[in-house]
This record gives C-alpha cells, sequence and structure tokens, in this order.
C-alpha cells in the first residue's frame, strides 16, 4: 500500500500530495497580487507622484517613507517587495511602488466638501494632510505629477456634468469620456501641468459606487499617464539623433559612390567605413534599451485605454482621440529612429561586405600576378639549372677522363703496353654517357621523394 511521503515544506504537518515545490513557484504566482488597488472611499483627494529613481536606491526611499507620521519603525525588509501601502494618521494613506525606472507615491486622503463639483478651479494643495515639504523631499526627479479629485454626482446627464465640471477646471478646455458600457463614471482632465507642477484630473460617480471600482479607476487613469510620460522619454533621444542620422547616411552614399569611381584606395574607403559603423553600433547600444523601454510603456498605455471602455460626450474629445493625436505621432517618430538605425546598420554592412569582395578580388588579381612571376622565375632557374647540369657533366667527365689519362700513364710507366691519349679517348664517349646516367637517376630520386611527401601531407 502506498504512504504518501511528509514534505519538510508542508504546511500544518499535512503530507505532500504533488512533487517539491519551485521555489521560485510562490513569487510568481504572488505576483498578480504583488500592486492591488488601493479602495477608495469617495469623495477623495489622490495625490501621485512618480519619480524617475536613477542613482536612488531604496535605503534613500526608506528614510523618506520614515518621515511620515506613524513610520518610524518602517524597516528594509518591509520595502523588499516593491509595494508598500502605509496608513498614516490622522486618517490618509501612502502606497509606495518601486518599477524598473521609476518610483510611485501616491497618497489617499478625504476631499473637503467645498473642493466637490461645484467648485470653481479649488486650491487643492493648502489641504493636504502631508507637508509640501516632504512631497518636494521625494528622492528621485519628477515625472508625473497628478491631483486627482474624486466626486460623487449624478450621471444621467453626461452633457450637464460636463459644464460644471468645465468651472472645475477653470473654464479651460478639456477632454472627458464616460467610462465603462453602463456608464459607471465620467472623467475630466485638460492634461496641463500647472504652475504647481501638478496635473489635473476629476473623476465624477455615482453615489453608490464602491471602493474597490473607485480604487480601479484611480490605478487606471494614473498608470496611463505614467506611462504615456515614460514612453515620451524615447522621443527626446529620436530627435537628438536626426540629425547625426542624416550625416552618417550622407557619408555612407559618399563612400559608396568613391567605392563605385574608385576615387579613393580601399584602405581610406574601409577605414571610413570602420568609424561609420563604430558610430551607429554605438548609437544602438546607448539608446536600444530606450527605444524597447517606449514599446513597451506605449503598449501598456493602449492596455489602460482599452481597460477604461470609453463613451464620447457629445462636442469633447475622448482620452483615447487624444492620445491617437497627441501621442501616437511621437511614438511613430521614436519606432521610424530606430528603423533607420536599424538599416543603416545593414547597409553599412552590406557596403563593407562589398568592400572586402572589392579588396579580396584586387588581393587574388595581385596573387595572380605574383605568381606568374614566380613562375617566370621558376622557369629561368630551371632553364640555367638544366644548363648548369649540362656544364657539370662535361666538368665531371673532364675530371673522370683526366683520371683515366693518369691512370694509363702509370700503366704505361709499369709495363702496360698501353697508349694513354688513345685510352683516354676511347673512354671518353662510355664516361659521359655514365656521368649522364648517373645524373639521371639522382634526378629520378629526388622527384620521387618530392612527390611522397606531397602524397603524405594533410594539405594534399
Amino acid at each position: 500500500m502506498f504512504t504518501p511521503v511528509m514534505d519538510a515544506n508542508a504546511f500544518g504537518g499535512i503530507p505532500a500530495t504533488l512533487p517539491a515545490e519551485d521555489p521560485r513557484r510562490r513569487v510568481l504566482h504572488d505576483e498578480v497580487h504583488a500592486r492591488p488597488p488601493a479602495r477608495i472611499r469617495m469623495p477623495a483627494l489622490v495625490v501621485y507622484v512618480a519619480v524617475v529613481h536613477d542613482g536612488v536606491d531604496r535605503a534613500q526611499e526608506l528614510a523618506h517613507l520614515r518621515r511620515l507620521p506613524g513610520q518610524d519603525g518602517l524597516t528594509e525588509a518591509d520595502l523588499q517587495g516593491n509595494f508598500r501601502r502605509l496608513r498614516c494618521p490622522p486618517g490618509f494613506t501612502v502606497k509606495w511602488e518601486r518599477h524598473t525606472e521609476f518610483t510611485r507615491y501616491s497618497l489617499v486622503q478625504p476631499l473637503q466638501p467645498e473642493m466637490g463639483l461645484d467648485a470653481r478651479e479649488p486650491e487643492l494643495l493648502p489641504h493636504l494632510m502631508v507637508s509640501r515639504e516632504w512631497l518636494a523631499g521625494i528622492p528621485g526627479r519628477t515625472i508625473c505629477a497628478i491631483k486627482l479629485a474624486m466626486v460623487t454626482g449624478d450621471l444621467s446627464e453626461p452633457v450637464a456634468v460636463l459644464a460644471r465640471a468645465r468651472h472645475w477646471f477653470g473654464d479651460q478646455p478639456v477632454v472627458a469620456s464616460v467610462l465603462g458600457q453602463q456608464g459607471h463614471s465620467m472623467v475630466v482632465t485638460d492634461f496641463r501641468v500647472r504652475p504647481c507642477g501638478f496635473e489635473r484630473m476629476l473623476v465624477v460617480a455615482p453615489p453608490g459606487t464602491s471602493e474597490t471600482r473607485a480604487g480601479r479607476i484611480s490605478a487606471r487613469l494614473l498608470e496611463f499617464e505614467t506611462y504615456r510620460m515614460m514612453a515620451l522619454l524615447g522621443l527626446p533621444v529620436a530627435k537628438a539623433l536626426v540629425g547625426p542620422l542624416a550625416d552618417a547616411e550622407r557619408r555612407l552614399a559618399r563612400l559608396t559612390a568613391d567605392m563605385e569611381s574608385k576615387a579613393s584606395s580601399d584602405q581610406a574607403l574601409l577605414d571610413d567605413l570602420v568609424g561609420l559603423a563604430a558610430g551607429i553600433e554605438r548609437a544602438i547600444a546607448e539608446n536600444g534599451y530606450r527605444f524597447a523601454a517606449t514599446r513597451a510603456y506605449d503598449r501598456i498605455v493602449s492596455q489602460r485605454i482599452a481597460e477604461l471602455r470609453e463613451r464620447a460626450v457629445p462636442g469633447t474629445q475622448t482620452i483615447s482621440e487624444f492620445m491617437q493625436r497627441r501621442l501616437a505621432p511621437a511614438i511613430a517618430t521614436v519606432a521610424s529612429t530606430e528603423q533607420r538605425l536599424v538599416a543603416l546598420s545593414e547597409r553599412i554592412a552590406r557596403t563593407s561586405a562589398l568592400l572586402r569582395t572589392q579588396v579580396d578580388i584586387a588581393r587574388e588579381e595581385q596573387n595572380r600576378q605574383l605568381l606568374e612571376k614566380l613562375t617566370r622565375g621558376q622557369e629561368l632557374q630551371l632553364q640555367l639549372q638544366t644548363t648548369v647540369e649540362g656544364l657539370s657533366i662535361a666538368a665531371i667527365s673532364y675530371y673522370v677522363i683526366s683520371l683515366v689519362l693518369y691512370g694509363a700513364k702509370a700503366l704505361k710507366s709499369a709495363g702496360v703496353p698501353l697508349h694513354p691519349e688513345l685510352t683516354a679517348g676511347a673512354l671518353m664517349p662510355v664516361v659521359l654517357w655514365g656521368v649522364w646516367r648517373m645524373t639521371r637517376r639522382i634526378h629520378a630520386r629526388l622527384h620521387g621523394q618530392t612527390q611522397s611527401r606531397a602524397l603524405r601531407s594533410p594539405l594534399a
């Protein structure tokens, strides 16, 4: 009978019914609950600040959060999850969220009755429950700051509600939408940064709106505006690259023309191409992350706007229409600049390959001419060697015949009846043939050894 194995990580001593758990499972599973939206009781004021935290560590953010009322005991462990909601006396909450490039701070507090829908451009900052010094001391550089007022009102007449909301914005041109298929709320904003540094948004919802729905509406509005600003960080980079890209494209066209007309040496062309390629690759390396982040942030903006499920208020632009006309051209500029960088890099690579081919062809021609010179030299050397060998045969034969002559004279002196000169002359053909034959055998043996080494060579 099978007995269940007790897992050391089993909770409460319950026998394990699964294999050993991957240590990453809980973290990955809980990611969907990592940043829950706030529960907002209307009417409420949400003061939101997003800062780029380049060069800012968690210790600095922790020290700043400890300055909030009642947060002296906050520890580094409390900020390890990149999300923390703090309840502070006398009745407000602060939500801290750290992302890859920025940190968000959201303060939620009750909204004063005199700042409701019928107010005319009310002053909100004097009624904050945190000091302006605390807001100004947030570590980082502000990328987005919004004052979001959430009030109750009857949405049966959206046009009338919008007219009242215009007074709230000082009768400035506004953008407005009814949110949700059933029209659960209305959002009004002018997308303008006021002298205090904040944008303004106004949400009007029926009195029975739940706290969770109010929290979700707030989260979507604040997120799409933050990600819109983060997406636009790529626009200054793209504009700064327009001039250098145009110069690089002209340089490449000039180099290609010089290569075609052979107006410059291959080495000079190659040096210019290498310098041009290095500059483009450096631009891609320095700005590739920014362009990729712009694409990612733009997708999030589109998702958040789609989640609003907007309906138009007659005579007023919706948020999606406003974004389509203002944000889309900027994102298109960033995308086209990125494509120009990549296309220019590819064109430089093709030009470099063409130049290398041209250099290889020229080198092969030089090698062919050099081989022809070597071949002619070898032929002359062979002719000279043949002449020298003929002379060598004659010389060797002369010395051999001289030895024969001396030997015949010695034999004649010893009494042998020989005529030395006749004997040497008679043996002369034999000596010449013998020396020639010996030379041919040496040549044949050397030629055979050369062929044998060539066959054994790994390059044969």
